[in-house]
């Protein structure tokens, strides 16, 4: 009886524990939009836009977004306040199942797939980035108007200024330091900054997070693989 009692007593601990585990694993996907410009208050009507994204989980949000440099372009932000962009709205993706701990994992693991210097526009730009996440956790994608404008780019690259054809990178000197002083890795020939002309710097900066000048960002480390 003894051990019963103290079995029966235990339980509802246990349960307790198992059901605060389970809370803490659970979270909301969410798409944060964004607007690039403000035309998009009228070519939205259209059915297109030019937008940045980033993916809320466990109550931070992630972008993609370009730098000179072979190594994490993946950052962290707080949810809804990315820097240099005009929040637009939220879409609920789903839900996930997935403790902190975990997600950091492979949310780090992922950021050796989107090095910085690989962003392009078209091919490979923050909302490609939000839609490849969001496929890997909940098995779906983000809706298709955030990323049209990519695609109409893609088959039809008239479609979009020259200055806009090009992979669009920034220099982040602050970050470049970082990296050559912590992981040995940088050379100084990979500091040699792109020399955009004027008409690329004003569009880029249109269309790039500020990133490597706020404190608001920061850079996730890729996992070592």
């Amino acid at each position: 009886m003894g051990e019963e009692n103290e079995a029966s007593k235990s339980s509802p601990e246990r349960d307790a524990s198992s059901s605060s585990s389970s809370s803490s694993a659970e979270s909301q996907v969410i798409l944060n939009v964004y607007d690039l410009t403000p035309a998009n208050q009228y070519s939205i009507w259209l059915g297109f836009g030019v937008f940045h994204s980033g993916i809320e989980v466990h109550g931070k949000e992630y972008g993609f977004g370009a730098h000179d440099f072979p190594i994490s372009g993946v950052f962290e932000v707080e949810p809804k306040s990315c820097p240099g962009f005009m929040y637009r709205c939220s879409v609920p993706l789903g839900h996930l199942n997935m403790p902190p701990s975990e997600f950091r994992t492979f949310i780090e693991s992922v950021a050796s797939e989107y090095h910085g210097n690989t962003y392009h526009l078209i091919s490979k730009n923050c909302n490609h980035f939000t839609d490849d996440i969001s496929k890997r956790l909940i098995g779906k994608g983000i809706p298709g108007w955030v990323n049209r404008l990519a695609r109409l780019g893609a088959f039809c690259s008239c479609l979009l200024p020259e200055s806009l054809q090009v992979s669009t990178v920034k220099q982040l000197p602050e970050y470049h330091h970082s990296y050559t002083e912590e992981d040995g890795s940088g050379s100084s020939s990979s500091a040699t900054p792109h020399e955009p002309t004027e008409s690329e710097d004003g569009d880029q900066d249109k269309l790039l997070p500020p990133l490597g000048g706020s404190g608001d960002v920061a850079f996730i480390k890729e996992f070592p693989r």
